[in-house]
């Protein structure tokens, strides 16, 4: 049964599509995984080896990592982080799982920053981020970790710091020029895309700006919004594009998949999510893309929802 809320929100999503003149979907679809063991939002999830890793989260989930195995349509308990996490991030580098930033004890900034080893199930703490920060997100570029935006004390940070996992250093670049959270990033072709969010953790002040960091140049540049603001979203980047994926706002949560192909700066969208969502982890793996867990409400909601996407 759809939900009036439901409707609202699929009907603003259909009214954007419309207006904006997006190319209609894809020859696409959406099937179910295996669910996950806990239900949880606001989780971090990276590919690591032949795994999905879904680290943290709300619902008392904040030290729980579980992985999924998509092979084998599984899931496996694996080590808890050191420190209960909510909105953190996780990258895969060197064949390790870095875990950054997020909140703790509640809604305190973290700066903590653990690196797990699959091989012997085992977090290390590594050197602190210089700037303690929640609901950022992060991508990994030629071995190292950039780490974007965020918020402490519902205040956004502009910060950008890159961490060298080979010398347990950070430093700082070039500032995010739209301060945000509840952000999602994504990596194409050597550039990482900064997609949507929210102004100082308010999902009432939804953001479509879309900013392109250049590694190599230390620089930013703005490319073609996101044409349904949103936060608490999804991010992968497949074949080029990068879908973004649900998210979240005060007349409720967003099953849109939209699409942007950086190489022409244009966007279109595919299926609907099924179960739209929040604070849920996106990744792609295999030519597929997975999305798990999230709030199917806004707010502290939380489901244990695996669907998966074939492009």
């Amino acid at each position: 049964m759809i939900t009036r809320r439901q409707f609202v929100t699929a009907a603003i999503g259909l009214a954007a599509a419309s207006s904006l003149g997006l190319p209609a979907a894809r020859a696409a679809s959406w099937r179910r995984g295996a669910d996950a063991p806990t239900r949880r939002s606001e989780v971090a999830a990276a590919v690591l080896g032949e795994a999905i890793y879904v680290v943290g989260g709300f619902g008392g989930a904040g030290g729980l990592v579980e992985t999924y195995h998509p092979l084998a349509d599984r899931w496996e308990r694996r080590a808890s982080l050191p420190l209960g996490l909510h909105h953190t991030a996780a990258v895969a580098v060197h064949d390790r799982l870095f875990v950054v930033g997020g909140y703790r004890d509640g809604w305190t900034a973290s700066d903590a920053v653990f690196a797990y080893d699959p091989g012997a199930d085992r977090w290390q703490a590594r050197r602190p981020m210089p700037t303690a920060r929640g609901a950022l997100a992060a991508a990994g570029q030629g071995g190292k970790i950039y780490a974007f935006g965020g918020a402490a004390s519902s205040r956004n940070s502009t910060a950008t710091e890159v961490y060298d996992p080979v010398a347990d250093a950070w430093q700082a670049r070039a500032s995010l020029p739209t301060g945000r959270d509840h952000h999602a990033v994504a990596l194409v072709a050597g550039k990482i895309y900064v997609i949507g969010g929210r102004l100082n953790g308010s999902y009432a002040r939804n953001l479509g700006v879309v900013e392109e960091y250049d590694t190599a140049a230390d620089a930013w540049r703005v490319r073609a919004p996101l044409p349904t603001p949103r936060s608490g979203i999804g991010a992968a980047a497949l074949g080029g594009r990068i879908y973004v994926v649900g998210g979240e706002a005060p007349e409720g949560t967003f099953p849109h998949v939209e699409i942007f192909e950086p190489a022409t700066n244009r966007w279109s969208r595919d299926p609907d999510l099924p179960t739209p969502r929040h604070g849920l982890g996106m990744v792609a793996f295999q030519g597929r893309l997975y999305a798990l867990a999230g709030g199917p409400t806004p707010g502290g909601s939380a489901s244990a929802v695996v669907e998966i996407l074939e492009p």
